[in-house]
């Protein structure tokens, strides 16, 4: 690196730790400002970048701001997972951007093999906005595999087997797993009484599925 490189990144540390004390401060207008006149000398930095899109998006009234930043660092350097995931982060909880949002997830989860949060993330994506459960049972059980202690990984898969794929004892499976790794987990325990008590009869088998028929 020399001496003009060392400078700037000097000087691009030394702006992102002033807006950070800016924004943890409370000084949102202050530390979109201090990035944005750091970004006028140094545009293709896409770490400042990424900050002030995050400051943008989250701490401020200018999302859409906020996302056109997202964009310019995907432009500048489309590899870029961290600009990536913090836009499916903004896209994901709207209908609208949907196919969008699907094609960002399918490109990060190709290239982010080894993110058990990013699995999950995509998982829950495919089960609310795309309505496919059974590409988000395959997108949880990726997250298991990577982390098969987390238990809020376990504990969305649960609450798909039961609730939208009419699986109960595979659902009772995964929270008594993640019973077995933490017996104190209270909102396991809650999940699995509540599943018993609706779906299994006091002897531990499951209750007969109701069936209704249509009088002739």
């Amino acid at each position: 690196m020399d001496a003009i490189s060392r400078n700037m990144a000097d000087e691009a540390y030394e702006a992102m730790s002033k807006a950070k004390r800016q924004r943890d401060s409370g000084n949102i207008k202050g530390a979109v400002a201090t990035l944005e006149a750091y970004l006028e000398k140094d545009p293709h930095n896409t770490k400042p970048r990424l900050l002030l899109a995050e400051i943008l998006v989250y701490g401020s009234d200018s999302r859409s701001y906020g996302m056109m930043q997202l964009d310019i660092i995907l432009d500048l350097e489309p590899d870029n997972h961290d600009a990536r995931k913090a836009l499916v982060t903004v896209l994901k909880d709207k209908r609208k951007n949907v196919e969008e949002c699907d094609r960002h997830y399918r490109y990060l989860v190709e290239h982010c093999p080894r993110d058990a949060e990013l699995m999950n993330s995509y998982a829950i994506f495919c089960k609310l906005q795309l309505v496919d459960f059974d590409r988000a049972e395959e997108f949880y059980l990726r997250a298991i595999a990577l982390e098969p202690r987390n238990s809020g990984c376990r504990m969305n898969y649960a609450y798909l087997l039961a609730g939208d794929m009419d699986r109960s004892e595979d659902a009772k499976e995964q929270l008594e797993t993640i019973l077995s790794y933490d017996p104190s987990d209270a909102k396991a325990q809650k999940a699995l009484a509540q599943l018993m008590e609706r779906r299994f009869n006091p002897d531990g088998t499951p209750k007969k599925k109701r069936r209704f028929f249509r009088r002739r």
